[in-house]
């Protein structure tokens, strides 16, 4: 069984718990999941069969969108309300206006610290084995970007917010970074991933609804997966070349003009989807072999 399935994840759910049902219904060894929810939060979670499995890195390198929601004035251990609360402090002063302006700020890239409580390895460790054992260590921030922070809403002290991101982004960290910006600390109480690349909430399957009998239904083409990328169609005498890693050097490879630097969906003349590839000031090479 080859392909993805859109999953729409359940609160008290593992990533790994998601996978390991799809392993069981669709019979199926490889199997793996495109980015990490935390159990506590609901979504959007594409898992890939198969040869599939090979693509998973080009689907968690696109843009992700959640719905968060954060309470101001309190900080815990985790950054989400499964932590212990450390701090509290007043928010009586603070004004819809300046925590509108705070969150606006971090629009565009920013060097993001990772919360203690993530799966990010140090020296081999996972970081939540170390914070368990209270252990904290210092973490080096990692350049991400906020393409995007819309439908803000005010319940003070709690604030709604839609998110668009890069990968790598925690959001438990953006929530713990505004609430720092502010004064007085915040943590996240709620988070829904409502799209992964093209995988949106709106098509997605519950993972209680899925059965041995109707996965296959569910199953969307490797092909459509990365549609997102530009479609560059190569002449077939290079099919071969392609195939076996070769990088090409050749102004007959394709009719069409190549950007350099850019991820293609590249088929031959014949239709057939060999891979992801791309083209440097070297030639052209397939990145990740699909046929």
């Amino acid at each position: 069984m080859n392909g993805i399935i859109n999953v729409f994840k359940n609160k008290g759910m593992s990533s790994f718990d998601v996978v390991r049902k799809i392993k069981f219904l669709a019979k199926e060894k490889k199997v793996g999941h495109t980015g990490t929810l935390d159990p506590e939060a609901i979504g959007v979670l594409p898992v890939c069969l198969g040869k599939a499995t090979k693509i998973i890195d080009y689907i968690m390198d696109s843009k992700k969108v959640y719905e968060v929601k954060l309470l101001l004035g309190v900080n815990t251990t985790t950054y989400d309300l499964e932590g212990e609360i450390i701090k509290k402090r007043d928010t009586s002063n603070i004004k819809q206006e300046d925590v509108n302006e705070v969150i606006l700020s971090f629009l565009g890239g920013y060097d993001q610290i990772p919360p203690m409580y993530s799966a990010l390895k140090q020296n081999g460790v996972r970081l939540y084995d170390l914070a368990r054992q209270g252990i904290e260590v210092e973490r080096e921030a990692r350049h991400i970007i906020i393409y995007d922070i819309f439908d803000i809403s005010y319940d003070l002290p709690y604030v709604s917010i839609k998110v668009s991101c890069s990968k790598g982004t925690y959001i438990r960290s953006l929530c713990y970074d505004i609430g720092e910006k502010l004064n007085v600390g915040a943590t996240m109480v709620e988070l829904k991933r409502t799209r992964t690349s093209i995988f949106d909430e709106k098509d997605s399957i519950n993972i209680e609804e899925l059965t041995e009998e109707n996965i296959k239904d569910y199953i969307i083409s490797i092909e459509e997966a990365l549609s997102f990328y530009p479609r560059l169609n190569v002449n077939t005498s290079f099919t071969k070349l392609l195939v076996n890693g070769v990088k090409v050097y050749d102004k007959r490879l394709s009719d069409e003009h190549i950007e350099k630097n850019t991820l293609y969906r590249v088929y031959d003349k014949e239709d057939t989807f060999i891979g992801i590839g791309k083209q440097d000031d070297q030639g052209f090479k397939i990145q990740k072999l699909l046929v």
